[in-house]
């Protein structure tokens, strides 16, 4: 038998039905971003996306004024983290996570691409997102600097094997 919806349930579904419609793609580059996957082939991303909208639904009509985006944008960055604590030990450690090889964001520690992309993709300020995280401001501030100098100068790749070396000439 067919469950009832209440018009108070139907409004919340529709508003949760628009709130994806219009943030989805946003929210889904910004889980793509800190997975560094593939934008074409992001399964982490989608999933981690999908536990997102999933915990926001949730808590829907909770909400009481609190801006949904900022809601689940906390929630995919509290995950994220979780998850990289958990499949790397610890979030900051040098230990590079898997990503995409062309994806610029994969040389960054998971901590260092969490910070990046909340700061600079999505705008939040350092004391919210040292908030977030539990972290002082200034410790948010130097990976954030980090950060963006590893992108901006990569670190070099290592020479070339002596067998690529020119011959000597004779």
């Amino acid at each position: 038998m067919r469950e009832r919806r209440t018009p108070q349930a139907a409004r919340q579904d529709r508003e949760f039905e628009s709130f994806v419609a219009g943030a989805g793609g946003r929210l889904l580059h910004t889980a793509t971003l800190l997975t560094a996957e593939a934008p074409e082939d992001n399964p982490r991303a989608r999933h981690l996306l999908t536990l997102a909208l999933a915990h926001t639904y949730a808590s829907w009509d909770r909400l009481r004024g609190e801006d949904p985006y900022d809601r689940t944008r906390r929630y995919l960055a509290t995950r994220f983290a979780h998850g990289a604590w958990h499949r790397y030990g610890v979030l900051g450690m040098r230990r590079r996570a898997r990503g995409h090889p062309a994806s610029a964001l994969a040389v960054l520690t998971p901590q260092e691409r969490l910070i990046l992309v909340l700061r600079l993709y999505e705008g939040v300020a350092e004391e919210q997102a040292a908030s977030l995280l539990g972290l002082p401001v200034e410790r948010v501030h130097a990976i954030c600097d980090r950060a963006t100098a590893t992108l901006l100068h990569p670190p070099r790749s290592p020479a070339p094997a002596a067998a690529e070396a020119k011959p000597a000439a004779s």
